[in-house]
């Protein structure tokens, strides 16, 4: 009897079923000046960095440049969310003198920026064209030349940057993921938040990629 390739296998017992089967979501081409994947982040990037004294200052909290490519041509808009897995289910241990946050504590995703609904033709955005500072009281959410803000885990609009504490022992990995999506908006009401914009993406996607760059405040050193 002749041998059936796995990936015949597959296509027949997709045929049998009557299943498609789900293809992955295509890459990205996505590129960020001044962050490598799996480097450090500058800390021109960062809503706070060390002081130099075991503790931290406010950073100058500027929005990177980034731009995307090879989309495929059934893109009606993008979507940018940068969100940082590592942060702490509880905050009170944090930055306190006598607490460390250990490896192992609970963690949860912080989103740093959610940017939706960016139009088709727009295929990058400049170094601090949405952040390039810290803003008294935040910066608004809603709609921009360049797409639809929604609110981070700060509570305000638009990009703001690393700040982990300055007493916890991991390492932070922020991933900056770009989606092509086959709809023009996602209809979302403002504000929209990170958790909300993912599921609302759900499939819409025709491709994504993600830089991931790392960050820590804490002086003695971390593990990841």
């Amino acid at each position: 009897m002749k041998k059936l390739s796995i990936g015949t296998l597959l296509i027949v017992g997709s045929c049998l079923t009557g299943q498609t089967l789900a293809q992955p979501p295509a890459p990205l081409i996505v590129k960020i000046t001044g962050i490598t994947d799996g480097s450090p982040i500058p800390p021109k990037f960062a809503y706070c960095t060390s002081d130099g004294k075991g503790r931290t200052k406010n950073g100058d909290n500027i929005s990177p440049a980034i731009i995307w490519s090879d989309a495929p041509v059934q893109t009606k808009s993008y979507a940018l969310i940068v969100v940082d897995p590592d942060v702490p289910t509880s905050f009170d241990a944090a930055n306190k003198p006598d607490k460390v946050l250990p490896v192992v504590f609970p963690r949860q995703n912080f989103y740093h920026w959610v940017l939706i609904d960016i139009p088709a033709q727009v295929t990058g955005i400049l170094e601090g064209k949405d952040s390039s500072g810290i803003t008294a009281g935040g910066k608004p959410v809603g709609r921009t030349d360049y797409g639809t803000n929604g609110v981070n885990g700060y509570g305000f609009g638009g990009y703001d940057g690393p700040c982990p504490p300055w007493n916890d022992e991991r390492l932070h990995h922020y991933h900056f993921t770009v989606y092509a999506l086959d709809v023009a908006s996602l209809h979302l009401p403002d504000p929209v938040n990170g958790q909300l914009a993912q599921s609302a993406m759900t499939g819409h996607i025709l491709a994504q990629s993600e830089v991931v760059g790392t960050y820590t405040t804490n002086p003695t050193g971390v593990r990841r």
